[in-house]
């Protein structure tokens, strides 16, 4: 199962905001991903929010088509609020009040894979 990792450039020295941010995150109710049509387009199995100095990174393990991941998380509350709330920890503004501009922003903000390995990935031994 893939993963994506976007980063966020922010003001260093508010650890204890953007932790407490973070830490009242909203859950969606579910994992589904749904593209347009209502169709099911991938799921969202994990996420984890790291933060050194000036960087943020939010990792996200998903299945599916990453665009419609990016669109669902986009129109959920728990998102839109997290966005909302880091604006003034940014050292560059991120155009995420709409779903167009947040797709676009974690476009831009995301980091190209280098490796994943998973031992998911490995065939195991028959039994």
């Amino acid at each position: 199962m893939p993963f994506a990792a976007i980063t966020y450039d922010i003001k260093p020295g508010h650890e204890r905001e953007l932790t407490e941010i973070f830490g009242s995150f909203r859950r969606v109710k579910g994992s589904r991903v749904e593209d347009a049509s209502g169709q099911e387009a991938g799921t969202i199995l994990a996420t984890a929010v790291f933060l050194r100095d000036d960087t943020l990174v939010r990792v996200i393990e998903y299945t599916g088509d990453l665009e419609a991941v990016a669109r669902h998380m986009a129109m959920q509350p728990g998102v839109r609020e997290v966005e909302r709330k880091l604006k003034p920890y940014l050292t560059r503004p991120r155009d995420t009040d709409t779903v167009e501009g947040f797709v676009a922003t974690f476009r831009r903000s995301l980091l190209n894979t280098v490796a994943q390995i998973s031992i998911r990935d490995v065939p195991q031994p028959a039994a």
